[in-house]
């Protein structure tokens, strides 16, 4: 990590590599979630590991870049706060209480999602995309219609219905937030960046927790827990979450969305293999369609654009304008 990791002269193999560990890591976070609120508050312990990864960054950033590396306009750190309140606090914080009443592989495929929300947002904003991109929207669609037509499954506390319908709002809160950080005025620094968006939402989900009646009773968090919570902290948040801002500065917005497709098939493998979870046939089927649609997407998206007339100038998209 140096000034020079930055969203305009990191090496291009970086953010493939940085795209590879949000593929992995983040796909065994949802069986990490799980195990961590067997025993802990949600939103207490999920805004307390990002604050403290949020700070061991800061100091990272600090002794690795220099001060430099953290200076940042107002309209930066206001940019950088409120999409650290969509992504850690909105998206993060709706799935850890989801997940104490519904398995974690369930969540992930409801999660993926995220690219068709993009997709959407996109259309509001302006743009146009392709009608195949619309037509695996619909699909995307059905296939949600079927997962949340099958139900549940049980999670750390037992199953409930509106549990599938807050993770398709977490979704929401998610790509709000991955567009908004394409679109808005950021620090130059991805790793400052990252590092105030899990600070300003690990707080915001600590004063939710703490207003809503969460305590945390130490002594009855078990061993399994913890484990699973420093997991959270060094993998999912320092590691991973850092190189979901860091790629998002680096490529398109519909390649980095491409996680969604990968993350569902390693959270419900794990699901199964660790935690003994079990999916019924509509819910099979709506995790395919899900996981189709957004391929079809996601490829979509891909495929080359017109060039522009000439004279004009044309701008990747997806890319961090600052």
């Amino acid at each position: 990590m140096s000034q020079t990791l930055s969203t305009r002269t990191a090496p291009g193999w970086l953010a493939w590599a940085a795209l590879g560990v949000v593929y992995v890591v983040w796909g065994s976070t949802y069986l990490a979630i799980r195990f961590t609120v067997e025993s802990m508050p949600p939103l207490l312990s999920g805004g307390l590991r990002f604050v403290l990864a949020g700070l061991v960054l800061t100091l990272a950033v600090l002794v690795l870049a220099g001060r430099g590396a953290l200076r940042m306009s107002w309209a930066q750190l206001g940019s950088a706060v409120l999409i650290g309140l969509l992504l850690p606090a909105w998206g993060n914080g709706m799935v850890v209480i989801a997940e104490q009443h519904l398995a974690s592989g369930l969540a992930a495929l409801l999660i993926a999602s995220v690219p068709l929300y993009v997709v959407l947002l996109r259309r509001l904003l302006g743009e146009r995309p392709p009608v195949i991109t619309m037509v695996g929207v619909g699909i995307g669609a059905g296939g949600l219609a079927l997962l949340l037509l099958g139900g549940p499954v049980e999670g750390a506390h037992g199953s409930a219905g509106w549990a599938l319908w807050l993770v398709l709002l977490a979704a929401l809160g998610w790509s709000v937030g991955s567009v908004a950080s394409t679109r808005l005025p950021v620090p130059a620094n991805p790793f400052t960046l990252s590092a105030v968006e899990m600070m300003a939402g690990g707080t915001a989900m600590m004063i939710v927790g703490l207003v809503s009646g969460e305590r945390m009773d130490l002594t009855r968090v078990t061993t399994g827990s913890w484990i699973a919570w420093v997991y959270l902290i060094l993998f999912g948040s320092l590691l991973a979450f850092s190189s979901y801002v860091f790629v998002l500065g680096k490529l398109p917005v519909s390649t980095v969305a491409t996680y969604a497709y990968v993350n569902p098939v390693i959270a419900v493998v794990l699901g199964v293999l660790f935690a003994g979870e079990r999916f019924g046939m509509a819910q099979f089927a709506g995790g395919l369609v899900v996981l189709a649609a957004v391929v079809l997407v996601v490829r979509a998206e891909q495929r080359p654009k017109p060039e522009p007339p000439c004279g004009e100038m044309s701008v990747p998209d997806g890319r961090v304008r600052s």
